[in-house]
């Protein structure tokens, strides 16, 4: 039996051997999607053996919707003095984690675009307001892209940025902003946001900080299974270098695929139908996710962008988190009609039971706070509380053919 022979790299992955980006790569583009899954669930036993699945109840807030990257996948933004661009206070957004705080959320995830304004003691000054009056949730706040911004507006460091905001209350930066780290795709569908080793290390120097750090991906920018394998890499290097020099790495990766529709300049583009990516195509990436990020412990499912029933199914194909209840996501609503809808925890038992797996609540370093074994302990979790609808913005001028 050959070496590259799908049957010989099956059974080397699903053993837990480390596979070299050659064999990912025959992988990912030839064996059968089944069995791609059966791989990667027996690896997943592996990491994290047992019959739980996890999931956090948290919340996203978006601080600003000013930005100045103009990333063509992104519906969300508004250039500076946008009739639509907002600047959210202290107050309001403490209001949000006292709604999250009154269901047991655990964490708030906030990002915000890219403010040419803003200063630091803004920053520091909202982190420190949260952190006094919300001292249970956890502040998981700024992409490494944003971390980028405000060094490049503050002409400071990336540490001294990440020093200065941890002093402040900042417990995790979230991986958004990773989509797909290799800098030709980059430089076609976000080029005024940072490369892809500048993602890398703001990551690098959060961990070596001792904060909490995911990582992102995002397929379907029209990118091949190359550009997806040099991401896999990218992480995968930097995840075996924090774990040796600091015992601490990421805790988790996520994927998705790209959201679109005329609310996106990928959406409005004459080569709209080259982005995107299915349901199967998901199902094999977080798979081969699996199997190749041997040195992550957790994945996480997206049933916000694929919906929960593919986000149930994902299960079997080597994820072993259902993701958050997500009180609030606008992002991704904002690229999209149709596929995010807030989730409640009992749902989410329900998607996680009928999956054949039991629920269990988590912080977000995947401490478990509380196994729910039976049916009848979700009638014990609180529903979530009524927040305002998503308003529906005009579309953004069209930025790429």
């Amino acid at each position: 039996m050959s070496k590259m022979d799908d049957d010989y790299l099956l059974d080397k992955a699903a053993s837990g051997a480390r596979l070299v980006p050659e064999e990912g790569l025959v992988l990912y583009a030839q064996a059968d999607l089944l069995d791609l899954g059966l791989a990667a669930d027996a690896v997943r036993q592996l990491r994290v053996p047992g019959n739980l699945v996890t999931y956090l109840v948290d919340r996203n807030v978006n601080y600003t919707n000013v930005c100045t990257t103009n990333c063509q996948f992104c519906g969300f933004y508004r250039p500076p003095g946008h009739a639509e661009a907002y600047v959210r206070t202290y107050e309001e957004i403490g209001q949000k984690l006292a709604e999250l705080a009154s269901v047991g959320g655990t964490r708030v995830l906030m990002q915000g675009g890219h403010h040419p304004d803003l200063p630091l003691t803004w920053y520091t000054g909202l982190l420190r307001y949260l952190r006094k009056n919300h001292p249970t949730i956890e502040l998981d706040c700024f992409s490494p892209s944003e971390i980028d911004n405000f060094a490049t507006v503050f002409k400071m460091t990336i540490p001294e940025v990440l020093v200065e905001l941890k002093a402040a209350g900042l417990a995790g930066v979230p991986g958004g902003g990773g989509e797909i780290l290799d800098d030709e795709i980059r430089r076609r569908v976000s080029p005024l946001k940072q490369s892809a080793q500048g993602w890398i290390d703001v990551e690098r120097e959060a961990q070596r900080l001792g904060l909490a750090t995911s990582a992102t991906m995002v397929i379907g920018f029209g990118e091949t299974l190359e550009h997806r394998m040099n991401h896999f890499m990218r992480l995968r290097d930097l995840q075996d270098y924090s774990l040796a020099e600091h015992g601490n790495g990421f805790t988790a990766f996520i994927a998705w695929t790209v959201q679109h529709s005329e609310l996106t300049s990928l959406g409005r583009s004459k080569r709209k139908e080259e982005y995107g990516a299915t349901a199967t195509e998901y199902l094999r990436h977080m798979a081969m996710s699996r199997l190749m990020l041997d040195n992550f412990k957790h994945l996480q499912a997206s049933w916000v962008t694929q919906g929960p029933k593919i986000g149930q199914v994902s299960l079997k194909f080597g994820i072993d988190d259902f993701g958050s209840t997500m009180l609030e996501e606008n992002v991704v609503s904002n690229a999209a009609h149709d596929t995010y809808d807030k989730m409640g925890e009992r749902e989410i038992h329900h998607y996680i039971r009928d999956a054949g797996y039991i629920p269990a609540k988590r912080d977000t370093s995947y401490n478990i706070l509380q196994v729910f074994e039976n049916a009848a302990d979700s009638e014990s979790v609180p529903t979530l509380p009524a927040v305002a609808p998503r308003q529906t913005q005009d579309v953004i001028p069209l930025l790429v053919n």
